[in-house]
């Protein structure tokens, strides 16, 4: 990097599905997968997001998730902090019928910075 660019800071999106989803109806599933679908292709299409990996605990972790362990990781490096709250802002902008996502999930940023092992 030059010195006028900034590191990206490196962040891990903690996405968790809550009981709401479990409530509905077998029929009504479909779209809340489409809405998380939707999220995710807005989420890596954001200029300035690099997406470096993703991992879904849902064969270990079932159930509804409050807070840690998470349903969903996304590991990204982004540019700036608000493109990290705009990207948490999908929940809020993405519709699953008359709701919105966040309705049926949630989602959480730690923030850091790339890990660099020493010695490898």
């Amino acid at each position: 990097m030059s010195d006028t660019q900034k590191d990206p800071l490196r962040v891990l999106f903690c996405i968790g599905v809550t009981q709401n989803f479990f409530d509905l109806p077998e029929s009504d599933i479909g779209a809340v997968w489409k809405g998380y679908g939707e999220m995710m292709s807005a989420m890596n299409a954001m200029p300035g997001v690099t997406i470096l990996g993703t991992m879904d605990d849902d064969r270990t972790m079932v159930g509804s998730s409050a807070s840690w362990p998470w349903t969903v990781y996304i590991m990204a490096d982004v540019v700036d902090l608000d493109t990290v709250v705009a990207a948490c802002n999908l929940f809020r902008t993405v519709k699953v019928g008359e709701f919105r996502l966040w309705k049926y999930g949630k989602i959480e940023a730690r923030v850091g910075r790339a890990l660099i092992i020493q010695g490898g």
